[in-house]
């Protein structure tokens, strides 16, 4: 079996005939609220259970935490055991294309101890393209218990990214935004701009092909040649969605020693004594 997460459609047909395979299709659009349980009526892959992006993968905002705060492993453990999810399935997720919402769900499960994920490459477009069947029928899950197994070293908090922009820690911080947004020149989502000082800016959709697909292995191991595989990553982006994609690509690149701080550049800014940077590093 292959050790990458992103895999194709050949080797998802041949990986549910092998059984205890749960296909999530997690399809968003932050314009449209309705959007990916609408998508998922009209037609998903057979077998697919859905997953509401913002209703299950989010907590409402508050003051610190950023705008997308994880829920606790208990809520999202009991909500993925009643579709059938524990820890020894293997779990397939997809969206439109690629994109931040299935690599928030393949980083959200792995998190609190499903082992197997991966992300359907291409997603529900590359499965439609190809001529494959699509269903508007609804699964019947057998619900399982998941017991979370919850990986706390994943993850890092407000403080310990300021021991590291102090340098009372070492650590290398990846800004996973636009180049704009990194910069400061734009803040289309946040009342701040700019970026945590010394975080290097690697925007996500350079993980991509100009077709939408992943680039392989060795292009993002060449992507990321600059970095060292020694030192440990600290991967933001504005509310710790569209950092997934890079922790995925690093991932994918060799790198182990990777972290998510979960409430990224919103949660930052949220305390006003913390330091902002402008420009390039």
């Amino acid at each position: 079996m292959s050790n990458s997460a992103i895999v194709g459609i050949e080797w998802l047909q041949i990986r549910l005939k092998e059984g205890n395979v749960v296909i999530a299709d997690v399809r968003f659009n932050p314009k449209e609220a309705l959007y990916g349980k609408q998508a998922y009526e009209a037609g998903h892959l057979p077998g697919a259970v859905f997953i509401d992006f913002k209703a299950d993968l989010t907590d409402p905002a508050g003051e610190h935490g950023g705008r997308s705060p994880l829920p606790s492993p208990e809520r999202l453990a009991k909500h993925f055991g009643s579709l059938g999810i524990d820890t020894s399935t293997t779990v397939v997720v997809y969206e439109d294309v690629n994109g931040p919402a299935a690599s928030r769900l393949w980083w959200v499960l792995q998190y609190i101890g499903v082992e197997d994920v991966r992300i359907l490459d291409g997603g529900f477009q590359a499965w439609a393209e190809a001529g494959l069947p699509v269903s508007t029928e609804k699964p019947l899950s057998e619900a399982r218990v998941l017991i979370p197994a919850v990986k706390e070293d994943w993850i890092v908090d407000v403080h310990t990214v300021k021991a590291v922009v102090q340098g009372e820690k070492n650590g290398r911080l990846i800004d996973s935004r636009d180049r704009n947004q990194y910069l400061g020149i734009e803040s289309p989502f946040d009342p701040v701009a700019g970026h945590i000082p010394g975080a290097l800016n690697y925007f996500w959709k350079d993980g991509l092909e100009a077709r939408g697909t992943w680039k392989s292995s060795e292009e993002l191991e060449q992507r990321f040649s600059e970095l060292s595989k020694e030192e440990e990553l600290i991967v933001y982006c504005g509310s710790g969605i569209s950092a997934t994609p890079n922790v995925l690509a690093l991932k994918e690149a060799g790198f182990k020693n990777v972290r998510l701080y979960p409430g990224s550049w919103s949660d930052w800014i949220s305390y006003k004594d913390n330091p902002i940077a402008t420009g390039d590093e």
